[in-house]
């Protein structure tokens, strides 16, 4: 029996959901261009998400992604304008992370102020990962504002604890 998307299935225990993506929107109270590098530099990442990467924002190279050595990924950028928008294709990654796309779109909101629209798309289903990425996104860009922001960094081995 198929259910639409969104109903509960009472025989699985999980949520039926078609096509899931993970979306975060926020402010981050820094120029655009300093979330820009954030979101695009190996440093900037480093400091919030990965703990390597490589790689530069110009659509069509590659990116690696390294989260430690059972997780050493890699991305396509499949969208790059300055202080616009960023958009990795997963290549080399977990097999539910496989083609699926990571991107930031960037609105300037005044003077030192940009609003960050987040998303994770190409989930096949809303399973187990699917729920702990949600969770792991939202922590891993908490640090990423406060990274921009203030300057706090944050141990890679310490981040998902903050």
């Amino acid at each position: 029996m198929r259910l639409s998307a969104g109903t509960w299935n009472l025989e699985l225990g999980t949520w039926n959901v078609k096509m899931p993506d993970i979306l975060h929107d926020f402010p981050v109270f820094a120029s655009v261009d300093k979330v820009y590098a954030a979101v695009t530099t190996p440093e900037g990442l480093d400091a919030w998400w990965t703990e390597r990467s490589s790689g530069r924002p110009i659509e069509g190279t590659e990116y690696e992604l390294w989260f430690g050595p059972d997780y050493d990924w890699r991305a396509v950028v499949r969208s790059a304008e300055t202080n616009r928008t960023f958009e990795l294709e997963l290549t080399s990654a977990s097999s539910d992370w496989m083609g699926a796309r990571v991107g930031f779109r960037l609105q300037p909101a005044g003077d030192a102020q940009t609003q960050v629209r987040f998303y994770h798309t190409g989930w096949a289903e809303a399973d187990d990962h699917y729920r702990t990425s949600s969770f792991c996104w939202a922590m891993y860009l908490r640090i990423m504002k406060r990274w921009v922001e203030k300057g706090e960094e944050v141990a890679y081995r310490d981040r998902l604890d903050v």
